[in-house]
């Protein structure tokens, strides 16, 4: 069972691994109580799930709510020193104490319950604190490891929802309401106790409508969390909305839809807008039920109070105490009302948190695996068929080939046809439904994922670049120290050490823009490229690694991935003929069924949709040619 124990290329992708220096932020001497286990949170009753997510933090919370005990024992304390005082020293001929004693009394009195005021705060704020920041990431962890077919179903602005506002809604609990609850329910036991020993008759006469407030808090807390869970979700309908608006936002202003995302996003914050104005018209209904009750309780108490130190039942000191105490009653009962209420947003919270934790992690390992000494990278398909999840329609059917070690291996065919499907079986991101693959003569599932993904490399049409520098761009997915040579040489070999040492203002220390904004595509391609080959991969994926860059960067890029993917057995994805006629085999796909296979000279002498597409790619090219012969040149 997977825990929360991170290693640094599990968490932060080996970047600080890359760093010359090495790096103190690894997870490897995390506290035995961060060790412990969420999934084990995942309850069918939240309130248990909240008890277990404390695992390790327990006594300290204990010592915060018995400190908090402490606390108000002292102010009751000092409401019966009041009346001591009130009766000994201002009423009563004899002073069996010198006023300076009584004096020093309510000074320790206010210190004691100061001092363990604050320290019940601390220690429920450590609590609170320790437990969020175990699950954010714990969370980060969860999120990682998910299956690719649950992130093809869930809205990454849902995810980040979940992570961020969920997670902080329960350190609030942890920290405020929670501990307030423990609070409220001290002040009402202590002090209803004090009551008691004044006067029994008195003190039931003061909690007469404390039980209808109860009822009524429990009842709003159920339709408060129905509301509050309702906005949750459109909270993360509108983090998606906002999440893919801003990822997206040059297409936006390239074709001018500002009006249209801007109506998008009011849709969404117009809804949100209703049921946050819904969850608010709930709060505002209790808050003045509550309050007129509770007033109503107040007069009651004084004037009952008042009326018994009239007649001598009490005495003038004893109702001083009795009014203090009942205000620290009262109102604090009041108030649990409304943190019964808000206490609901943390159960909800909590709900959203658990789905994530509760869902199968992709399992990266296999018990007893043991790495073979040398991977050489023969592939075999033999009659594979495939599915996404959820859907019934076959992305590939009856695929089979064969190719041997160091092969390059080209897919063409139309969008949809299976080609990105096809290579994503290999690392395993999915799992087929029919036939087999086979990697150097064994079942593909007989070798873990983690040592899978270690083995392949991906350089993509569209390369991921993160908010840091080059070199740790370059170094990313590693899993080991690099030094400075090493990524210069995979830069040489990427033809992009040059444009890095010249162009850029840092060289290797210059920040990359999020997602690579600040680099051009045949930049980013390159540092891809150079990312890949300093990993060594045994297989090679290039998926329409060159659709998007002009002729001289795919000149450029062309001359780097022939050092790349040599020796290496490579698929090669690609819409452009021109980028498949060196492949040892091509196959050529439509609706997850090979159509066509054989070398480019093999296609071409045979009719089918291979002659087809390299005609029309010949003529459009040649009438380009002949136009741009006709451009004079300013």
């Amino acid at each position: 069972m997977a825990v929360v124990t991170l290693s640094n290329d599990e968490l932060h992708g080996e970047l600080d691994n890359s760093s010359d220096n090495g790096s103190d932020n690894n997870f490897d001497n995390i506290p035995p109580r961060d060790a412990y286990d969420l999934k084990e949170t995942v309850s069918d009753g939240r309130w248990r799930g909240l008890w277990r997510l404390m695992t390790g933090y327990r006594l300290t919370y204990l010592a915060a709510i018995v400190s908090l005990a402490f606390g108000t024992a002292a102010r009751t304390a000092s409401f019966l020193l009041v009346a001591y005082f009130v009766d000994t020293y201002l009423v009563a001929d004899e002073k069996p104490f010198a006023l300076p004693l009584l004096a020093l009394a309510f000074v320790l009195l206010a210190a004691v319950q100061g001092g363990f005021t604050f320290l019940s705060g601390k220690l429920a704020a450590s609590t609170s604190e320790g437990v969020t920041r175990r699950l954010r990431n714990y969370m980060l962890d969860q999120i990682q490891r998910l299956t690719f077919s649950y992130h093809d179903h869930m809205r990454t602005g849902e995810l980040i929802q979940r992570a961020t506002s969920d997670v902080d809604a329960l350190r609030r609990f942890y920290a405020e309401q929670a501990i307030d609850t423990g609070r409220i329910v001290m002040l009402f036991t202590i002090n209803f106790g004090a009551l008691l020993y004044i006067n029994w008759r008195l003190a039931l006469i003061s909690v007469v409508v404390i039980p209808l407030i109860l009822i009524m808090s429990f009842f709003f807390f159920r339709k408060v969390s129905e509301v509050y869970e309702r906005y949750q979700e459109q909270e993360a309908v509108l983090s998606s909305r906002l999440q893919e608006n801003l990822s997206g936002v040059r297409v936006v202003k390239a074709f001018a839809r500002q009006p249209y995302e801007e109506e998008k996003f009011e849709e969404a914050n117009s809804e949100m807008y209703r049921r946050g104005r819904r969850m608010l018209m709930m709060h505002s209904l209790y808050w003045p039920v509550s309050d007129t009750l509770s007033g109503f309780q107040m007069l009651l108490g004084f004037t009952v109070g008042a009326l018994m130190a009239i007649n001598g039942t009490i005495t003038v000191g004893e109702y001083l105490a009795y009014a203090s105490m009942l205000i620290w009653i009262i109102w604090p009962i009041r108030n649990l009302g409304r943190l019964i209420v808000q206490m609901s947003t943390g159960l909800v919270s909590f709900g959203r948190v658990a789905a994530v934790i509760s869902q199968d992690r992709e399992n990266l390992d296999l018990p007893g695996f043991t790495p073979p000494d040398h991977l050489e990278g023969d592939v075999e398909f033999c009659n594979v068929d495939f599915a996404y999840d959820g859907t019934d329609a076959q992305v590939l059917q009856g695929v089979s080939f064969h190719a041997r070690p160091g092969q390059r291996i080209a897919l063409l065919g139309a969008t949809g046809s299976g080609k990105t499907s096809l290579v994503n079986l290999l690392p395993r991101f999915y799992e087929y439904d029919g036939g087999t693959i086979l990697l150097d003569g064994k079942p593909l599932t007989d070798y873990p994922r983690g040592y899978l993904r270690q083995q392949i490399g991906i350089v993509e049409q569209e390369p991921f670049l993160f908010s840091r520098s080059v070199r740790d761009n370059i170094t990313f997915g590693v899993g080991r120290a690099v030094s400075q040579e090493e990524v210069e040489a995979a830069a040489r070999a990427a033809a992009i050490h040059d444009v890095i040492v010249t162009k850029f203002p840092d060289g290797y220390n210059t920040l990359v823009g999020e997602r690579g904004t600040t680099l051009s595509g045949g930049q980013k391609q390159r540092i891809a490229i150079a990312r890949t080959l300093l990993k060594d991969p045994r297989i090679l994926i290039l998926d329409d690694s060159m659709s998007a860059v002009d002729m001289e960067t795919e000149a450029l890029i062309r001359r780097a991935l022939e050092g790349l993917m040599a020796g290496r057995t490579t698929f090669i994805i690609a819409h452009r003929v021109q980028s498949l006629m060196s492949a040892d085999q091509i196959l050529v796909l439509q609706q997850g069924r090979i159509v066509q296979r054989g070398t480019h000279e093999e296609l071409l002498a045979q009719p089918g949709m291979y002659q087809s597409i390299y005609a029309a790619q010949t003529r459009m090219e040649s009438e380009l040619e002949k136009e741009l012969s006709h451009v004079r040149p300013l």
